[in-house]
């Protein structure tokens, strides 16, 4: 007699687990392409300053870890103001035009530019010092969920894309980006049928037919973070080949090219991997997971334009980049290297310690060889100035002579910004022990907020920067406070 009740209740139950089903959220296409249009770097208040100088900063992967110590730089930039040899001054945030991020960084990097100064107010209680890793998870056991995770295309990714949402970016789309006037912001994914690299502007989103500024700032954060197997892929729908989209002329005799020219041939190999988004019909849809999977530290981005702009130059063609006479890039990256006992002992480390190591070692050494390859650039444009400039090729007039020593007349400073970099021992101990999660104690992040801010203030190349500028800098950050309790 008291089935009927039961059974009514068990249908209502069912009925509103169906109607829990979350749908992934699709982006949008257009009809046509238009490179005056959408989020890119040419369409930004800094591109139309044509100011001299292009700052950049370059966020790693490495979760909260990453996002901290990526905002410690920009509070040390924020309270480091330059004075210039005719006594204006200015802060050094002010002058940076594009920050890339990877995984961890990406949410620092993306929640400057959408709130900008407002971000030192409430960035640590939204994100930093919340237990984000917990959230998630929490979410992921929680039965009200499961409906959605059994979704078709909405993972656990789309889980913690919408918790990011909530805490942090509040609905917010790279269309909310566009209208403002902070420097431009390039997280990254990395598409995971090809090992290609997918930054989230419109000029890549002009291959795959698609309209970046619907599209929200949480779900790039998702997929630059979106660890694989932890955390599952974000995917887009690709309408490659519908909007009639050509790549720009310049660009076309080197990606057609049996041998592209140096130093280029890395950049053209990305552009040939993002030219085979166009086949929508065959891939219409694309599944990204973390940035840092292609390039840990963000500075596959820099590094492609810089080839290019060489390369360019070398063959007489002009580039957005010509007026740059500094090119000045931070490489906030904190990779870490926590110390393991498994040579001590006979027995070989288990099968999970294995794929976690397998998997972050190729990223480490990656990540040291991008920096590296910055260097290199970095001598090679001065070397090459140098005899340019030199009365032993005063009026030089053979074009294969004068092609192979032009490089651009820009001057590069790489300040590498690693935990490799402090003095302390002790202090470089402390942060290469912490882990890569989403959840970190206030005291962790605060230390590593303070690392950042020194190892900039003591960099060479740092402080050569501020010499060949001709001014000198003062810190507006206040005195930490005298703990009186503290042995002396």
């Amino acid at each position: 007699m008291n089935q009927a009740p039961h059974s009514s209740w068990l249908v209502l139950a069912l009925c509103l687990l169906v109607s829990a089903c979350a749908t992934r959220p699709v982006n949008p296409p257009i009809t046509h392409t238009d490179i005056a249009t959408g989020y890119r770097y040419v369409t930004r208040p800094q591109f139309s300053k044509k100011d001299e100088s292009l700052v950049i900063l370059a966020f790693s992967g490495g979760g909260t870890r990453a996002a901290a110590f990526s905002y410690g730089a920009l509070e040390f930039l924020r309270d480091t103001v330059i004075i210039a040899p005719n006594g204006d001054r200015s802060r050094l945030i002010d002058h940076v035009g594009v920050i890339t991020g990877v995984s961890g960084g990406s949410f620092t990097a993306l929640a400057y530019g959408l709130y900008g100064d407002k971000l030192f107010d409430e960035y640590e209680q939204r994100f930093l010092k919340r237990d984000v890793q917990g959230a998630i998870v929490s979410r992921v056991l929680n039965p009200g969920y499961w409906p959605s995770l059994w979704s078709t295309g909405w993972g656990r990714s789309e889980l913690a894309a919408d918790l990011y949402d909530e805490i942090l970016f509040n609905g917010a789309t790279f269309g909310d980006l566009k209208r403002g006037n902070g420097p431009m912001i390039i997280a990254s994914a990395t598409d995971i049928t090809t090992g290609a690299r997918l930054p989230f502007t419109q000029t890549t989103f002009d291959v795959l037919c698609a309209d970046l500024d619907a599209i929200r700032l949480s779900r790039a954060a998702a997929a630059s973070s979106a660890v694989p197997v932890v955390l599952s892929p974000i995917t887009l729908n690709n309408y490659g080949g519908t909007c009639n989209y050509v790549p720009p002329s310049w660009i076309q005799p080197f990606i057609d090219a049996a041998d592209p020219p140096r130093p280029a041939a890395r950049a053209i190999r990305h552009m040939r991997e993002e030219a085979e988004f166009a086949d929508g019909a065959n891939r219409p849809y694309i599944h990204v997971v973390d940035g840092g999977v292609a390039d840990n530290v963000g500075m596959r981005s820099v590094l492609d334009v810089l080839e290019l702009m060489e390369a360019l130059q070398s063959v007489g063609y002009t580039t957005p980049l010509d007026h740059i006479r500094k090119i000045i890039v931070f490489v906030v990256n904190s990779l870490s290297i926590p110390k393991v006992s498994w040579d001590k002992s006979e027995d070989a480390p288990g099968t999970l310690q294995i794929m976690v190591k397998a998997a972050g070692v190729p990223i480490d050494h990656y990540s040291y060889e991008s920096t590296e390859l910055l260097r290199d650039m970095q001598a090679k444009w001065k070397s090459m100035s140098l005899v340019r400039d030199s009365p032993a090729f005063a009026g030089e007039k053979d074009k294969a002579v004068t092609a192979a020593l032009h490089t651009p007349e820009a001057t590069i400073y790489a300040i590498d910004v690693s935990f490799a970099q402090l003095k302390d021992k002790d202090e470089r101990a402390y942060l290469n022990e912490l882990p890569t999660s989403f959840r970190l104690e206030p005291e962790q992040v605060d230390r590593l907020r303070a690392a950042a801010g020194k190892i900039i203030l003591e960099s060479p190349d740092f402080r050569r920067l501020i010499q060949d500028l001709g001014g000198r800098i003062e810190s507006t950050r206040p005195a930490a406070p005298v703990n009186h309790d503290a042995a002396p």
